[in-house]
C-alpha cells in the first residue's frame, strides 16, 4: 500500500487538534425521508457547514498550517475547479499569506466569487488534461510559492480523514459510508480512518459517469485516463489519475459506482425537497449512488457525505422548477 498517500493515525490526531482551532465539527443528521421505504437508516454528513461551503478547508488548512510549521512560505498556489481553490484562499487568509488560484476558463461562478471574496488572485487557463496542475506548478516555481496540490499532497488526506473521525464519534459502527471521488484525497482520508476505527465498514466511492477515470482505474487496477470529463459535477472532474492514488483506493475502497447527469440532478432535487439541504452536483453524488441501488442497502446504516453546496444559481433554479 502506498503509505505516503494514506494518512497515519498520528497525522489524523494531529489534524483534529489543529483544525479545532479553526473549524467546528460538521453535523451528522438522520435523514427525515430518504431510506424509509427500505428501512435503511440514512445519515447525512453535512460538510456544507464549513466555511466556503465544502469539505475542502479541512485538507487545505491542515496542509498549509503544517507546512508553515516546517518552513517559511512566501505564498501559496493551487489548481482547482473551484472548491479547493476557495479552501486554499481561506487557509491563506488565516495564515496571512498571498494566494493565487488557477481555474479553468468559465469556471463555476459561485466558486469563483468565493475565491475573489477571500482576496486571492485568480488566473484562468484552458481546461485540458493536466493543464491546471501544470500551470500551478509553473507559477509555484516562478514565484517560489507552495503548490498545495490536493491530489498529491500527503497532508491533505489527514485533513479529510477528520470527517470519518467525527462520524464515528457519533455513529461508532456504520455499515456503509458513500463518498464522492474527485482527486481521491477525500475518499483516501475517510476510508483509512473509518476502517482504522471500525474494520467492518464498507466504503463506496462515486464518480460521475461522464468523468469516470478513477472508477475505471479502480476496476482495472491500473491508471485509466479519459480524454474528456464533461460533467455538471465539476468537483468530480478528473482526467488523469495518479498511480499512487489508484493503488491506495484499490486497497481502501470496497466498491465503486458511476452516476449519470440525470441521477446527479435527481440527487440534488431529493436533498432539496426531502431534506431541505442545498447541494451542488458533486455534493449530491453519494445520494445519487444510494438511490441508484436502494435495495442493496435495505436495513443498513448508511452515511452519505454531502460534500459541497456551491451550486450555480441557474442550475439550482432548474432543479427546483423541474420537480
Amino acid at each position: 500500500m502506498p503509505q505516503e498517500m494514506i494518512p497515519t493515525s498520528e497525522q489524523v490526531n494531529d489534524a483534529r487538534e489543529l483544525l479545532r482551532r479553526f473549524l467546528r465539527p460538521t453535523r451528522l443528521v438522520s435523514a427525515e425521508r430518504i431510506g424509509r421505504e427500505t428501512d435503511t437508516h440514512i445519515y447525512l454528513k453535512l460538510e456544507t457547514d464549513l466555511p466556503t461551503g465544502s469539505f475542502k478547508p479541512r485538507g487545505a488548512i491542515y496542509a498549509l498550517m503544517t507546512t508553515l510549521q516546517r518552513r517559511s512560505i512566501k505564498g501559496v498556489v493551487a489548481a482547482s475547479t473551484g472548491n479547493h481553490g476557495a479552501a486554499v484562499a481561506y487557509a491563506a487568509r488565516l495564515a496571512q499569506l498571498p494566494a493565487t488560484i488557477i481555474l479553468p476558463q468559465s469556471p463555476n461562478p459561485i466558486k469563483r466569487a468565493r475565491i475573489v471574496a477571500l482576496g486571492a488572485n485568480i488566473e484562468e487557463v484552458e481546461w485540458k488534461p493536466e493543464s491546471l496542475g501544470n500551470a500551478a506548478a509553473a507559477y509555484a516555481e516562478e514565484h517560489n510559492y507552495y503548490f498545495l496540490n490536493d491530489a498529491s499532497d500527503e497532508l491533505v488526506p489527514a485533513g479529510t480523514a477528520t470527517i470519518a473521525a467525527e462520524i464515528l464519534d457519533e455513529l461508532p459502527a456504520p455499515d456503509v459510508i458513500i463518498v464522492p471521488m474527485g482527486d481521491t484525497a477525500l475518499v483516501r482520508g475517510v476510508a483509512s480512518e473509518a476502517k482504522r476505527a471500525f474494520h467492518g465498514v464498507k466504503i463506496v466511492g462515486v464518480q460521475a459517469a461522464q468523468a469516470p477515470s478513477y472508477v475505471r482505474s479502480w476496476q482495472e487496477d491500473r491508471v485509466v485516463t479519459t480524454e474528456t470529463c464533461n460533467t455538471i459535477a465539476d468537483g468530480l472532474a478528473t482526467y488523469v489519475p495518479l498511480a499512487p492514488n489508484v493503488r491506495a483506493i484499490r486497497e481502501l475502497v470496497d466498491d465503486v459506482s458511476l452516476v449519470s447527469e440525470d441521477e446527479l440532478v435527481h440527487g440534488i432535487r431529493t436533498l432539496l425537497f426531502d431534506e431541505h439541504v442545498v447541494a451542488e452536483p458533486a455534493g449530491a453524488a453519494a445520494l445519487a449512488a444510494y438511490l441508484q441501488n436502494q435495495a442493496a442497502y435495505a436495513g443498513l446504516s448508511v452515511v452519505l457525505l454531502v460534500t459541497g453546496s456551491n451550486i450555480p444559481d441557474e442550475l439550482l433554479r432548474h432543479v427546483a422548477s423541474s420537480r
